[in-house]
C-alpha cells in the first residue's frame, strides 16, 4: 500500500489494521478505553512541538493525532455507531452554525464584539440539544459541575471544577488558607505511610494534588504550564549531572546519591548566576 495525501487512504489503512484474521494483532485487541490514553498523549505532543517551535515535528504530531481520530472512528464504524464521514459532517455543521457572520446566506456580518456572544449562545443551544438526546436517567440530576468536561487532563479539570464551585462562594478567600490545607493533606499522607495504607496513600496524594491546583488558581498560576516548566527544569539540571559525571569519566550508576545531589545544587547555582537572557533561552529549550 503506497502513501497518499488523500484521507481515504489513511482510513483504508486503519480498516486493514483492524481487519479480523489479517489485521495487526495489537490493533485488533484495542478498544475506545485502551486507545484514549494515546489520544491524550498525542495531543500533548502536538502542544510540545508548538512550544518548541518545531514545525517539522508539528506536521508529524498532527498526523499522529489525526490517526487517533481515524482509529476511534473505525472502531465506532465496526459497532455500526458512526463512521469517519459522520465525524467530518458533525464538525463542519458545527463550524458553519457557530460562524453565521462568515457563512450566512445573506449579509450576516457581525461586529467583532458580538462574535463571542453569538458563539456562546450557539454552544449553549448545542449543549441543550445533546442533553435532550440523552436517556432521561442521564439528565435527571443537573449539578453545577456537570458542565466541566470529563475528558480534560486531570490538573486542568481540577482547576475548572474549583472555578465553577467558587462561583457560588464555595472557596477560600486567602491563599494562605489553601496553604494550610496543603499542610493538612501532607500530614494525612504521613499518617497513611505510618499505617502502610497503599490505598489511603493514593487517595491522600490525589487530595494533595487537588489542593496544590487550588493554590495555583489562587495565585493566578496555570498548573499545567507550571508543571511543564518544572519538568523542563528537572531535565535541564539532570542533564547537568550527566555532563559533569561524563567529564570525570564516570556514569550515573557509579555516582552516589550524595554526589548527584551536590551536582544538582551546583546546577541550581549556575542557573541563579546565569544572565537573564540566557535563562529565558533555557526555559524555551
Amino acid at each position: 500500500m503506497t502513501p497518499s495525501r488523500d484521507i481515504s487512504r489513511l482510513i483504508e489503512i486503519m480498516a486493514a489494521l483492524r481487519a479480523p484474521v489479517t489485521g495487526c494483532p495489537w490493533d485488533l485487541e484495542q478498544n475506545f478505553a485502551t486507545i484514549a490514553p494515546y489520544t491524550i498523549e498525542e495531543a500533548y505532543e502536538v502542544v510540545d512541538a508548538i512550544t518548541r517551535g518545531d514545525l517539522d515535528d508539528l506536521r508529524e504530531e498532527l498526523g499522529d493525532l489525526l490517526l487517533q481520530v481515524v482509529y476511534h472512528a473505525q472502531m465506532a464504524e465496526e459497532q455500526k455507531a458512526f463512521a469517519f464521514g459522520d465525524v467530518v459532517e458533525a464538525i463542519t455543521r458545527k463550524m458553519i452554525r457557530r460562524h453565521p457572520h462568515v457563512f450566512a446566506d445573506k449579509d450576516g456580518n457581525l461586529a467583532p464584539s458580538h462574535v463571542t456572544e453569538v458563539w456562546d449562545r450557539i454552544k449553549a443551544e448545542e449543549k441543550a440539544e445533546r442533553a435532550a438526546r440523552r436517556p432521561p436517567e442521564e439528565t435527571s440530576h443537573k449539578s453545577l459541575l456537570s458542565s466541566v468536561k470529563a475528558g480534560q487532563p486531570a490538573l486542568t479539570r481540577a482547576m475548572e471544577l474549583q472555578r465553577k464551585a467558587s462561583t457560588v462562594g464555595f472557596d477560600w478567600n486567602d491563599p494562605r488558607a489553601v496553604l494550610a490545607k496543603i499542610r493538612e493533606e501532607a500530614d494525612e499522607i504521613e499518617a497513611a505511610l505510618d499505617r502502610n495504607d497503599s490505598e489511603g496513600l493514593a487517595e491522600e496524594t490525589g487530595d494533595l494534588l487537588f489542593a496544590l491546583v487550588n493554590l495555583a488558581r489562587h495565585t493566578n498560576a496555570d498548573p499545567e504550564a507550571s508543571l511543564r516548566a518544572t519538568n523542563a527544569k528537572f531535565e535541564r539540571r539532570f542533564a547537568y549531572i550527566e555532563r559533569a559525571l561524563a567529564a570525570q569519566g564516570r556514569t550515573l550508576e557509579q555516582a552516589s546519591l550524595a554526589e548527584m545531589d551536590a551536582l544538582w545544587n551546583a546546577a541550581k547555582g549556575d542557573e541563579k548566576t546565569a544572565p537573564t537572557v540566557e535563562k529565558s533561552k533555557q526555559v524555551r529549550r
